[in-house]
């Protein structure tokens, strides 16, 4: 076997959450791109539905599968839906996540039914979603990813709520690579600054604005990053050549940190 075939997910099958719009669609197209066969799971079901249909045009088996994964129960019919459409599950990634309302907060100032809806889109579906996946894992195990952000590290005034969901995602990645090895490998992905729908309802940074951001973040590869950067990571978490790779938080950043 050649080096550049330890890179393939040609036969894996794969759930992505999150996976209509932004970093989730990257990773799903990704993942289809290097083999694997792939079920988009999100709210929206014109991006889904779209998703899945650029899946198919590479050449793999592609679903779109709406769910709300703040819903009781709702993972548990992703977990099953995908589960029969694909034959297994052997790829999963936990990526629906985000800034509900778009807006950060202080944490003085989060009322509590907000702080709940960052806890239970960012840090619970998370937990949740990994169960599920461990379960529908054949004798011959699987891997998931996790997305994190780069919000964990120090101080993040007017994001706590967002930055202390995202650390416990790295604290479960830590936790559930030691409990479900060797049979799963767990790992997380922990994204600098990318360009995507949320990244500019949460900010309010586009178009020609995007270069001042490249300019005042200091980012050392001079650039804001792309969905593309982190799919290639997640690739390279997916398959084989991370084989021996398993409770770890990789930054994916051009050099930036938070």
């Amino acid at each position: 076997m050649s080096i550049l075939e330890d890179f393939s997910l040609a036969g894996q099958r794969a759930v992505v959450t999150g996976g209509g719009k932004g970093i989730g669609r990257g990773i799903a197209l990704g993942l289809a791109e290097a083999g694997a066969d792939v079920v988009i799971a999100a709210r929206s079901v014109d991006q889904i539905e779209a998703v899945a249909a650029e899946v198919q045009a590479l050449g793999r088996k592609g679903m779109a599968h709406r769910v709300d994964v703040t819903e009781p129960g709702a993972l548990d019919g992703l977990g099953e839906a995908a589960a029969s459409f694909l034959g297994g599950i052997d790829i999963w990634v936990n990526n629906a996540g985000g800034l509900p309302d778009a807006t950060g907060r202080y944490l003085t100032r989060t009322p509590e039914d907000k702080w709940d809806s960052q806890v239970d889109l960012n840090m619970k579906a998370v937990w949740q979603g990994s169960v599920v996946a461990a379960q529908h894992f054949g004798d011959t195990g699987g891997t998931i990813i996790n997305i994190s952000s780069e919000t964990h590290r120090g101080p993040q005034p007017k994001n706590g709520p967002y930055a202390a969901a995202k650390a416990a995602v790295n604290s479960l990645t830590q936790t559930l690579s030691a409990e479900l090895a060797p049979r799963v490998r767990v790992n997380a992905i922990s994204p600098g600054p990318v360009l995507t729908e949320n990244f500019v309802d949460s900010t309010g940074y586009e178009g020609d604005n995007i270069t001042i951001i490249d300019k005042a973040m200091r980012i050392p590869l001079g650039r804001i990053g792309t969905d593309r950067d982190i799919a290639h990571a997640a690739v390279f978490l997916a398959s084989p050549a991370a084989g021996w790779i398993t409770g770890q938080i990789l930054s994916v950043t051009g050099g930036w940190r938070s």
